[in-house]
């Protein structure tokens, strides 16, 4: 009987840990960099979705966060994709007829995880835009209307 009340107790310590598995949100936060006129721009991704940031489309596929409680880290699984010139540039070639419009294939330049706390870890190596994850908006847990 001893041996059994021992067996139940660790049992009941191991189940008292904390839960493994993230919190998954459902919009990905970035900040996006223009080198060239050094623009700074918040991108809110929906998980699923694309987003476009000059020439470059972000979507991201997952985004995680941990619980407060545990050491703060944010990551998402995201691509990104250099989709040619801008649709000014091309409004301008259009005008000048010396230079044909064409229409360019997208570009995957970046298939991987980032992570909020280390940007330069995993970052987008892109000439002219920079793209890095600071944050994960998560569902907001309904609340239950008392029963009548």
């Amino acid at each position: 009987m001893k041996r059994f009340i021992h067996i139940a107790a660790a049992l009941a310590l191991f189940g008292a840990g904390p839960a493994l598995a993230e919190p998954v949100g459902q919009t990905a936060v970035f900040t996006g960099l223009d080198k060239i006129t050094a623009r700074i721009t918040r991108l809110e991704v929906n998980i699923g979705e694309r987003v476009r940031f000059g020439t470059l489309e972000v979507l991201a596929d997952s985004c995680s966060k941990r619980p407060p409680e545990e050491t703060p880290e944010t990551t998402a699984f995201v691509e990104v994709f250099d989709v040619g010139r801008s649709l000014a540039d091309e409004l301008t070639a259009e005008e000048d007829s010396r230079e044909p419009v064409v229409e360019h294939e997208p570009e995957q330049i970046f298939s991987g995880w980032m992570f909020a706390s280390s940007p330069g870890l995993n970052a987008v190596e892109h000439p002219v835009y920079d793209v890095w994850l600071i944050d994960c908006k998560m569902v907001e847990p309904e609340t239950a209307s008392p029963s009548e």
